[in-house]
């Protein structure tokens, strides 16, 4: 069997809201229902279940994503709309420019709860 990752808990002063921003910047829906945690489905076989934890850590985590070209430029797009800082370095998430590195661009930003979200594309070589 393939180890695949199936969920992981994001931590989050309000879960709803969290999930709700996270949702709205890429694209995605949050799982309807009440329960234990607001889900969010990401692909297939992943969901980021968001917690309340009313006093997270001071030290946000780091989550990475691959996307499309055309799913960057809605992301980056909606990250503009409402005025988020993002930068170019993890240390520089706030200088207003994208990086290109191995073979594709990519941005980060910090979501409400201080998590740094990074999203990148992989440019495509041929076969």
């Amino acid at each position: 069997m393939t180890i695949r990752l199936d969920h992981t808990i994001v931590p989050a002063k309000d879960k709803i809201a969290a999930a709700q921003f996270f949702a709205e910047i890429f694209g995605l829906k949050v799982k309807p229902g009440r329960g234990y945690f607001a889900q969010v489905q990401v692909n297939e076989s992943l969901t980021f279940d968001f917690a309340d934890e009313p006093e997270p850590s001071a030290d946000g985590h780091h989550y990475a994503f691959h996307v499309s070209d055309a799913e960057f430029e809605g992301i980056w797009s909606r990250v503009k709309a409402r005025l988020i800082p993002y930068g170019s370095e993890p240390g520089e998430h706030t200088n207003g420019r994208i990086y290109t590195r191995r073979g594709g661009r990519g941005f980060y930003f910090e979501d409400p709860n201080g998590h740094l979200l990074e999203v990148m594309t992989v440019q495509e070589t041929g076969s």
